[in-house]
């Protein structure tokens, strides 16, 4: 993955990683490489996230074990150019993540293709989680009722289960403040694109953080450990 490069193939995953999983700006990692003797602009590790992060992405949803049934489902903000943007994230009953969708828009068009994408990666949930959100409500049913006209089986699939519930959602609520602390010192992003890339790439250590790649269920791995792994 990162042969044919300028630098070393040890240093660009170690900056990608650092950058995504640790609260360092940019220029933080650009000096932390210089005290190393490592001459890098903080603009080539920008790209180098935005380049790697998707791949490592897709490589560790190869890796990725089945979530439970009950899935809490809910959005958060996001700041981008001074605007408001939202992130739907899904996480299931043991707080492992489920999926996650960046939308510069919040209506029901965003969540239903939220929705979608989480069905068709992880199948249908036998109940989901909501606050008091009706656009949500409207999404799973939607989108519940355009799996089961899909469906090929010979078997009744039974309706996903709705539960409307400001306080049993809190655990969605929780898991959201690990992506709020590390895009906070970012100090928001330049363009919704950039956003969705490394947003992308912040759920991926979260991810790994919850040891939720089946090569790390046996035997809890360090974070560096699992990137290794992953980067290889």
């Amino acid at each position: 993955m990162f042969k044919g490069r300028q630098f070393d193939r040890s240093v660009i995953p170690l900056c990608v990683r650092w950058y995504l999983a640790y609260n360092l700006s940019l220029r933080d990692l650009e000096e932390m490489m210089a005290e190393r003797g490592i001459s890098v602009d903080h603009a080539t590790i920008h790209r180098w996230t935005v380049h790697y992060a998707p791949l490592l992405l897709e490589r560790f949803n190869r890796h990725k074990r089945a979530v439970s049934p009950k899935w809490h489902v809910d959005e958060t903000y996001v700041k981008v150019r001074g605007r408001w943007m939202y992130l739907y994230r899904a996480i299931d009953s043991n707080g492992d993540t489920v999926e996650f969708w960046f939308s510069e828009r919040r209506n029901l068009a965003a969540a239903k293709r939220f929705l979608s994408k989480a069905l068709k990666r992880h199948g249908r949930p036998e109940r989901i989680v909501i606050d008091g959100s009706q656009t949500n409500r409207e999404a799973i049913l939607s989108c519940d009722a355009e799996s089961r006209l899909q469906d090929r089986s010979r078997h009744r699939l039974k309706p996903i289960r709705i539960q409307q519930s400001q306080y049993l959602n809190n655990r969605i609520e929780q898991d959201h403040r690990a992506i709020k602390c590390r895009v906070r010192p970012m100090l928001g992003f330049k363009s919704a694109d950039s956003a969705r890339v490394i947003l992308g790439g912040i759920e991926l250590i979260h991810m790994m953080r919850k040891q939720q790649a089946k090569y790390a269920c046996n035997q809890p791995l360090l974070l560096a450990e699992q990137f290794h792994l992953l980067a290889a």
